[in-house]
């Protein structure tokens, strides 16, 4: 490897990683290890919701770097965490990470795959569910393979190119 070559990967790598961020990496690390999901799983799913946008709020209406709507907030802190939350820590970064990081999981746990899991991040499981028992959109091992909602099917395709970027530049292991 010739100097030149080493200084261009370094500067290509630089660039992608730009591209793909860590912010709030801390916060991450921490619901990652409360909750099992892996780290570049969910800087995929920040960066495909908000951009890193901690105010971000979408038209659902959904809030903050993971989008949760108020709703789905509330279930998890008082229903399946057992705590109080208030409504301003919708935006807090850490909360918003560890509550959405939960909900990942959850998912996950229900459906056993990740595709479906953001398809359900996505679409709400009650979409998610009907989709599985209707075989024009799952297959037999419960994948699905023609998401009805573009917006999904399109969430989906950019969570997984997300993840598999962050694993690449920051999860080689």
């Amino acid at each position: 490897a010739t100097v030149c070559g080493i200084l261009l990967d370094l500067l290509i790598t630089g660039v992608e990683r730009s591209a793909y961020p860590r912010k709030y990496l801390k916060e991450v690390q921490a619901a990652s290890d409360e909750f099992g999901v892996p780290e570049h799983i969910i800087f995929a799913v920040i960066k495909t919701e908000s951009n890193f946008d901690k105010t971000a709020v979408s038209g659902a209406p959904a809030y903050g770097l993971m989008q949760l709507t108020e709703e789905t907030y509330l279930w998890i802190g008082n229903d399946m965490l057992g705590e109080d939350p208030s409504a301003f820590d919708i935006y807090d970064p850490k909360t918003n990470i560890r509550y959405g990081t939960y909900y990942l999981s959850f998912l996950f746990r229900k459906y056993g795959r990740w595709d479906t899991a953001f398809a359900a991040y996505n679409a709400g499981p009650g979409n998610v569910n009907e989709w599985l028992e209707d075989e024009e959109i799952s297959d037999t091992d419960g994948n699905l393979v023609n998401i009805p909602f573009k917006e999904t099917r399109n969430y989906v395709k950019k969570v997984n190119a997300a993840t598999k970027e962050y694993k690449k530049l920051y999860y080689k292991k």
